[in-house]
């Protein structure tokens, strides 16, 4: 797994037990083991999509707020291919 979707799977597991859209990434994530989050992205539903675009801009601004910036490279890379 590239370490952009190594990023997203520990972002999208603080939702996992609270949403069946966010497991639902999560176990596409494991269990297809994308090369490139291009090929995650195209393998998303709509209702996956409409979910990261909730949660990412929230995630980025908190990695911002930590001075996290390789999180935040990491999962801008994914929410610009949404």
């Amino acid at each position: 797994m590239d370490k952009t979707l190594g990023y997203l799977v520990e972002t999208i597991s603080n939702y996992g037990d609270e949403n069946k859209i966010s497991r639902a990434i999560l176990t596409k994530l494991v269990k297809n083991q994308y090369r490139s989050e291009e090929a995650l992205v195209r393998d998303l539903d709509e209702e996956e999509i409409e979910f990261l675009n909730k949660i990412l801009p929230d995630e980025i601004n908190y990695a911002m707020d930590e001075k996290d910036f390789t999180r935040v490279n990491q999962l801008n890379e994914v929410y610009e291919l949404l």
